[in-house]
């Protein structure tokens, strides 16, 4: 596949967090550009940088987080923005939809003064036609009795009806970008399939690029145009949805597509990886995904692959195994 002109362009982005116990590199060097109306999905195991990324993009790493790199939203930097300049663009051009809705809402406000404060900061509306605008943002992503909604508060909703609200919250201004970062966490199956249904229908009707986060390659498959698997706050492989899914290369990629269960195949154990993720404090310059891989060499332990292409022009992959025998020697 090819890639759609870049809409945000991640370049060599590093977040890292001083801690007692030594330097935090959550993010160490990330790139990827995500395309004009284009869904492209970050995915890996919980604590590979996935979150931290998109925070990272948001501006919104406070305490003692260092962010470097380039971050450019329709070719302008959003690190040389002012703090001012950057709450101007994000909810106009650039929005997220946070994990647990019940926790990112605030419980003392109603789910009206919630929607109406972000359309009121973002745009010229009056105070009526602001409750207008979001008495049709409740319509949009499929919830009834609008003027009650406008009166609840988070914790008289249910887990869905809650997400579908962060939605409405995101969209209330017609962002460019979407960012959704485990939109479908804590939902059962049938309001999963609800949630991913509504953005995809929103983004085809909007143009809308989006970055979902997430560690569930069943939504990958559904939803992706294209793929990017972290590890350990690096990417390792990334390419087209139908080229990691029928041809991955990364062990630590294929590890992921085995432990994921087929609807119908009977397997008398699930595969999982071995091992864990490492601590991301004071990492050695060599694969992080070593000790859990089952082809690991002795240039593995030593040595850092780098991202590089393999096959087809949109799929690279970080790992020794398809370096050139001489680099391996």
């Amino acid at each position: 596949m090819e890639k759609q002109t870049p809409l945000l362009e991640v370049e060599e982005v590093r977040t890292h967090f001083q801690t007692e116990r030594g330097l935090v590199k959550a993010v160490d060097g990330v790139s990827f550009t995500v395309g004009q109306g284009e869904t492209v999905c970050i995915v890996g195991e919980s604590g590979c940088g996935k979150s931290v990324t998109a925070l990272s993009i948001m501006d919104l790493i406070t305490g003692n987080g260092v962010v470097s790199g380039s971050m450019k939203l329709a070719g302008t930097d959003l690190r040389t923005l002012s703090k001012g300049d950057m709450r101007r663009i994000r909810g106009n051009e650039l929005a997220m939809i946070f994990q647990e809705p019940m926790s990112s809402l605030n419980p003392v406000l109603t789910i009206g003064e919630q929607l109406k404060e972000t359309i009121l900061n973002h745009t010229t509306l009056s105070k009526k036609a602001a409750t207008q605008k979001a008495l049709e943002l409740i319509a949009l992503v499929g919830i009834g009795r609008g003027e009650q909604i406008l009166k609840s508060y988070p914790h008289q909703m249910s887990g869905g009806m809650l997400q579908r609200i962060m939605i409405a919250i995101a969209l209330s201004c017609d962002p460019k970008m979407l960012i959704a970062d485990e939109p479908t966490t804590a939902l059962d199956v049938t309001i999963q399939a609800q949630i991913l249904d509504l953005l995809r229908s929103l983004k085809q009707e909007r143009n809308m690029s989006m970055l979902l986060i997430t560690h569930d390659l069943g939504v990958v498959a559904e939803v992706a145009d294209y793929v990017v698997v972290m590890y350990a706050g690096k990417v390792i492989e990334q390419g087209g949805v139908e080229e990691i899914f029928e041809n991955p290369k990364h062990p630590y990629t294929k590890g992921l597509l085995e432990a994921k269960p087929i609807l119908g195949a009977r397997k008398q154990k699930l595969y999982t990886i071995p091992g864990q993720v490492p601590q991301l404090v004071d990492l050695p310059d060599s694969c992080y995904f070593a000790d859990r891989c089952e082809h690991c060499m002795d240039i593995c332990t030593s040595k850092a692959p780098t991202l590089k292409q393999e096959g087809q022009e949109t799929h690279e992959v970080a790992c020794w195994l398809y370096e050139e025998r001489e680099a391996v020697r």
